[in-house]
């Protein structure tokens, strides 16, 4: 399944301002746009943005949010500077998650216009992606 690139439609309520965030802010490519949607590039993968007027935001990162996991942490501190430097609403910090454990990560939330929240990690090490079953951590316990 090499030759295959995922798909993730969400809600928006303003396709100008998600431009400006995912092209201008995180520098996504612009594929088709209309008044109700917009086709976006995220490290070659397709985000469909979709206006939808009775979108409410969750409270906290839980149970919804997507984003990119850099198997380089060059890369990753790469866009966190760059959504520093662009004025990014963060939503959470950058920080490490779970520290001296198999599954430790580096991690930072952004905010979009819309109240979409897109997390972005680095594992320290990358079998904690899909491996390290003996860990049954899956995000923090009572963090919303």
């Amino acid at each position: 399944m090499s030759n295959i690139v995922f798909h993730l439609a969400f809600p928006i309520h303003d396709v100008e301002a998600s431009l400006q965030f995912y092209v201008d802010g995180l520098g996504c490519t612009v594929g088709r746009r209309s008044k109700q949607a917009i086709t976006l590039g995220l490290a070659g993968h397709q985000l469909v943005g979709h206006l939808a007027t009775d979108h409410l935001p969750q409270k906290g990162i839980y149970p919804r949010h997507f984003g990119l996991i850099f198997l380089s942490e060059l890369e990753w501190q790469a866009l966190a500077d760059r959504a520093k430097a662009k004025g990014l609403p963060f939503y959470q910090q950058p920080r490490v998650r779970f520290p001296g454990t198999r599954i430790e990560h580096r991690t930072f939330f952004l905010e979009d216009p819309s109240h979409n929240l897109l997390e972005f990690k680095h594992y320290t090490y990358e079998s904690a992606i899909f491996g390290e079953q003996d860990h049954s951590q899956v995000g923090d316990a009572g963090e919303i």
